[in-house]
């Protein structure tokens, strides 16, 4: 099963056979991996040599690690499509997925970089809107929106009643919006990010900065987007369609 002395660490060798089998399907998506002492028997190793594993594959993306419950085989990436109309709502439910998002905290603040995006005076007053996005109930990303103070005074209760920001946009008489940029990055969470997506702080997501205007090219929203790396990954489309 393993070779030791071979000059390849013998958790490292594990870590490569069990994730040849999560490949093959020997252990399906979403399914509970193994326990460690059934885990150890079989290579013959302790429970921190399975343990040092295990934490290599939650590295890749590969399982998920929860406290109290066991190490479960990484579910399948969703698609998440970046165009000209991008809907977190829509997106999931085009793959079948209930999507919603739900508000963590608003406040009216001054922002000169945020207001230069928005076209807006240095220390005019901007809302700033937390939002965690949920696909079937579990996060997969953590936002946050700024708007003009002044246009959209109540966004952040509408937003919290219908739970949508494109039915939000509409009570204010938006009918539609674009996206004008998107900038991706991976980047290290934050402590707060790392707690709300609980996910390890060692693991990468994926950050997206954009700007979305109006029908007539003004800037509405400048956000920032956070996602869980080994949930999402993200499609460029001109047409807002996921490819075949």
């Amino acid at each position: 099963m393993v070779e030791r002395g071979s000059g390849i660490a013998v958790w490292r060798q594990i870590g490569e056979q069990l994730a040849e089998d999560i490949r093959k399907k020997r252990y399906p998506a979403g399914e509970q991996m193994p326990p460690e002492p059934e885990l150890a028997a079989r290579f013959s190793v302790n429970r921190h040599t399975i343990r040092r594993a295990m934490a290599e594959l939650e590295q890749h993306g590969l399982v998920r690690i929860e406290q109290g419950r066991g190490t479960f085989v990484q579910e399948h990436a969703i698609d998440y499509v970046i165009g000209r109309r991008t809907r977190f709502s829509e997106n999931l439910r085009n793959q079948g997925l209930h999507g919603h998002v739900e508000v963590i905290d608003s406040l009216v603040l001054r922002n000169a970089d945020v207001a230069r995006h928005l076209g807006l005076p240095r220390s005019h007053p901007l809302l700033r809107v937390q939002l965690i996005g949920k696909a079937e109930g579990t996060p997969i990303n953590v936002s946050e929106h700024f708007f003009d103070e002044r246009r959209f005074p109540d966004f952040a209760d509408e937003l919290a009643r219908q739970r949508s920001v494109s039915k939000v946009y509409a009570h204010f008489g938006v009918d539609d919006y674009t996206r004008k940029w998107s900038r991706i990055t991976a980047a290290l969470p934050s402590a707060e990010v790392t707690r709300l997506l609980g996910q390890p702080k060692t693991r990468p997501i994926l950050q997206i900065e954009s700007l979305n205007v109006d029908q007539a090219g003004v800037p509405l929203q400048y956000s920032l987007t956070r996602f869980v790396g080994d949930w999402v990954q993200l499609v460029i489309s001109d047409d807002d369609t996921v490819p075949a």
